[in-house]
């Protein structure tokens, strides 16, 4: 596990869509560095909130009544229990921040659900 690294050259080596990968932990929260592009599935995280931060590039966050654009350098705390749906039209980098706990897609499986096992290689 990292301890301090580049972001943007860690993120070059990310593959995939939608496949985060682990490089840091501080107390009981993961560091995530991730690729989105396309469409994510509706989830939830009943008990963990989850930050964003568009490291390059821009995405949307897909909210029951409302949509959320974040461009390079913002970011986004979702909170616990709110349905959220990410999109990019572009490739973006994203770094995600949540609780080691925190399931990939809560408890929606889908096709791009990752295990945590996943995300640590």
């Amino acid at each position: 596990m990292y301890l301090q690294g580049n972001v943007y050259k860690l993120l070059e080596d990310v593959e995939g869509y939608w496949s985060p990968k682990i490089v840091g932990e501080v107390n009981d929260q993961y560091v995530k560095l991730a690729k989105f592009k396309g469409e994510f599935v509706w989830h939830d995280h009943e008990h963990e909130d989850e930050m964003f931060y568009a490291v390059k590039g821009s995405f949307e966050l897909h909210f029951e009544n409302e949509i959320v654009v974040l461009s390079e350098g913002d970011f986004h705390v979702v909170k616990k229990g709110v349905k959220h749906k990410p999109i990019a039209m572009d490739e973006c980098w994203v770094m995600l921040i949540e609780k080691k706990e925190t399931k990939h897609t809560g408890n929606v499986e889908s096709e791009l659900t990752k295990s945590l096992e996943n995300q640590l290689k």
